[in-house]
């Protein structure tokens, strides 16, 4: 799933950042009402959280260093 996240563009990655982060607001929620059936889920859908929040700071840092590396 990693690799998915370093094949897609920003905009595809700021949208799945955006889905996973509204999802895990409705498993909260969920999880808080007693309507939450599937726990391991909320662990699975932080995590996807991350990696798009990683893979973004990624990009942030890669494209920082090469307008960097330009004005040198």
């Amino acid at each position: 799933m990693a690799k998915n996240f370093k094949e897609i563009s920003d905009g595809d990655l700021l949208e799945r950042l955006n889905d996973a982060k509204e999802e895990l607001f409705n498993l909260r929620f969920q999880l808080v009402t007693g309507q939450l059936d599937n726990y391991s889920r909320i662990k699975e859908v932080k995590k996807e959280v991350a990696r798009a929040m990683t893979e973004l700071r990624v990009r942030e840092i890669a494209a920082a260093e090469a307008l960097e590396s330009n004005n040198e």
